[in-house]
């Protein structure tokens, strides 16, 4: 008697997702440094976002979140061609809340106080503009385009933009206040139905709860998705590819060119910036052919010519 109410309790845990909080998806889903004592627990003490040496840099870079996945091989291949820069730390953090630490100086996550000085920072072409007094110089260096990221299988059949707007469709949606791509993603939605898409999903749907505001999206919005938080989520394409090279089961819908949303990604050495010659070799990298081939590998298109 006992094994089978063992055997039913199992059942019901997995049928009703009490296993939401296991923790099996959670990043980082980079390469973990070598050395030191390694203490990271999932949902507690967990910055994926933050990475390197931050003790005495050599080259810091702050990067637009969604460019995570680039950063193991960029870097490694970096200090392989640059072999005279060998301590260096980035961020992936939103691009505004970069924009907000280069503005004030520091950032403050949970008890941590980041006092440090970017020498690059990359985001969106209207982000970079709204900071263009702030460079030396600044280069295009890709793109992307948009996506809708799904469980494996689509269980919901989606299949566009206009499908969010279902009552019963819970959407994951980067909240525009901090977010770039938030502000894209209305401008697909108006493209794609007009307005009243874009106030459903962004008024109605957010005031009845079916629409999340992240404040992340590129880590929000893949593990609500992952942990049947969310149905569905609009993000850039590399996001849901990237998932998908993790084999976590992600499921990507294209969105039409007449409905998409097309970025373009710009590195701006700062006016400020401590380490002037690494910054400019590092730009140069990211531009060169290698580091070319890194961003195609993740699914990024070229920049403009």
């Amino acid at each position: 008697m006992k094994q089978k109410i063992f055997a039913i309790i199992t059942i019901l845990l997995f049928t009703t997702g009490a296993y939401a909080q296991d923790h099996r998806f959670d990043p980082p889903w980079n390469q973990v440094p070598e050395g030191g004592v390694y203490f990271t627990v999932p949902g507690i003490d967990n910055a994926p976002d933050l990475y390197g040496d931050i003790i005495d840099p050599q080259l810091v870079i702050f990067f637009a979140g969604n460019q995570f996945m680039v950063i193991d091989s960029l870097i490694h291949d970096f200090k392989k061609a640059y072999p005279q820069y060998q301590r260096v730390f980035a961020e992936t953090l939103p691009p505004g809340i970069l924009a907000k630490q280069i503005i004030s100086g520091s950032l403050v996550m949970g008890n941590l106080k980041i006092d440090i000085r970017p020498d690059i920072y990359t985001a969106g072409k209207t982000r970079i503009d709204q900071l263009k007094d702030s460079f030396s110089i600044v280069k295009n260096y890709a793109g992307n385009k948009l996506a809708i990221m799904v469980r494996k299988g689509n269980p919901k059949q989606i299949k566009g933009l206009s499908d969010l707007a279902a009552a019963n469709i819970k959407v994951s949606m980067p909240n525009p206040e901090w977010e770039g791509i938030g502000k894209r993603i209305e401008e697909a939605y108006v493209k794609a139905d007009g307005d009243a898409l874009q106030q459903a999903i962004m008024k109605t749907k957010v005031k009845q709860g079916t629409t999340w505001l992240t404040k992340i999206h590129h880590r929000e919005t893949p593990m609500r998705i992952l942990y049947n938080q969310s149905d569905a989520g609009p993000v850039w394409y590399t996001e849901a590819y990237y998932q998908q090279m993790l084999k976590h089961p992600i499921d990507l819908v294209p969105i039409p060119e007449k409905h998409n949303i097309y970025a373009s990604y710009w590195a701006g050495i700062l006016k400020s910036a401590p380490h002037k010659q690494a910054a400019t070799d590092f730009l140069n990298f990211m531009l060169s052919e290698k580091g070319q081939a890194i961003y195609r590998h993740f699914g990024f298109t070229p920049p403009e010519i």
